[in-house]
Order: C-alpha cells, then structure tokens, then sequence
C-alpha cells in the first residue's frame, strides 16, 4: 500500500514517515501544498496524510481541488487547531477522516487501515480468503493457521492481492502501490514476487489472467 504524506514540520514529517515505512507502507512525501496538491494528482495512492496549514497552498484548497477533479482516494487530514470549524471545513472539502495534533502513531495507522480497507470494500482488519489470512494490524500472512513467512516486498504484494481479491491486478498496479516515487521500478520484478508468493501460499491461490494481470483466489471456490 502506498501513501502520500503532506506536513511541513520535517521532523513530525519524518517520524510519520518512519512509522509508516515500518509498519509496510511506501511512502511519498511533501513539504507543502503546492507539490503536495501535485504529487497527489500525478501519482497512485491508497490514502493520503494531508496537514491543514500548510505553506504555498492551505490544506482545505489542496483537498477542494482534488475533489473538484473527481479524485476518490481517502484523505486523513492532520491538524493543530482546536476549532470544531476547521475540522468542519476539512470534512466538507471532502475529507474521510481527522487526527488532531499531537497523537498516537498508533491510532494514525488504525486510521489508516480503517481507510484503506472501507476503500475496497472490507470491513474487518483480517483479510482472509478461504485458509489464507493477512492480518493489516500486525502486518502477517498465515496459511490454515500458520504463519508464513515473508520479505517486505512479499507481504506489500500479498497484502494489495488480499484487499483487492477476486479481480484481476496488473503489473503496472502493483508497481505504482508497493513501491514509493524514489524507487527504482522494475515490474520485471513483480513476477518475481509473485513466484516467491505462490510457492509459499500454494500454486493455484494466485492466477495468471494472460496479458492482463493477476487475480487472487479462493482455490476451493474455483474447483466448487
């Protein structure tokens, strides 16, 4: 899953970021609402972290101009002001949820997940399909109740599948939502993964759809 992060206090900025990158995200970042605003309209995210007062372009302004271009990712706005207005200004802008400053990291990725999850239609924080479960708090895969081990990379893959089971993933998709914007993309190296993955979860768990993708599956759904 990748995510933009919008904040103009560099450390603050960095500490999420750390917490973010550690609990299995890519992250994108932005000191302001002007590259901000851009970054968010030219690249693919699950979520964005997006902070009120921001220098060059305010907060509220950059999320109006991506609702006005009809984008849909779920946005978490950040904010230091107590006013209930403000709050009021950031939800009708067309914000899906808030965090005051200053709060738990914890309760920021519970958000987020929270996020990410209603985006693709799910409304718990284990994933499962048939014997195979992900669960998006601990950031684990198991198999019939063992655990499975992975890379990064492995559960960053596993766990995009997961939220989007039962339709067909291309390359290109998985590129732009595991990898964040400074790293050296290669989808060459999904198929990789994607044979790491299908030894350890089973061959028949994640389907080739020829020339478009992958889809992840059920196996004794598909042989009912």
């Amino acid at each position: 899953m990748r995510i933009l992060l919008i904040e103009d206090e560099p450390d603050l900025r960095r500490q999420i970021a750390r917490t973010l990158t550690d609990s299995g995200y890519a992250v994108d970042q932005a000191g302001d609402g002007e590259e901000g605003q851009y970054l968010g309209e030219t690249e693919t995210y699950d979520a964005i972290v997006l902070d009120l007062g921001l220098p060059k372009i305010d907060g509220v302004r950059v999320l109006e101009h991506w609702r006005r271009a009809k984008m849909t990712t779920p946005v978490l706005i950040l904010t230091a002001r107590d006013r209930w207005s403000e709050k009021v200004a950031g939800f009708d802008a067309g914000a899906d949820d808030y965090l005051t400053k200053p709060f738990h990291h914890e309760e920021l990725l519970a958000r987020l997940r929270a996020l990410v999850r209603r985006a693709a239609g799910h409304a718990s924080a284990s994933l499962e399909c048939g014997a195979l479960t992900v669960d998006t708090r601990a950031a684990r895969a198991s198999l019939d109740g063992a655990p499975i081990k992975l890379t990064s990379h492995e559960y960053k893959v596993l766990a995009y599948l997961m939220h989007h089971q039962g339709r067909v993933v291309s390359r290109t998709e998985l590129v732009e939502h595991i990898y964040d914007q400074d790293f050296d993309r290669d989808s060459n190296t999904i198929e990789v993964f994607i044979g790491r993955l299908r030894k350890k979860i089973g061959q028949d768990r994640i389907s080739t759809e020829r020339g478009l993708g992958y889809r992840l599956i059920d196996p004794s759904q598909a042989h009912a």
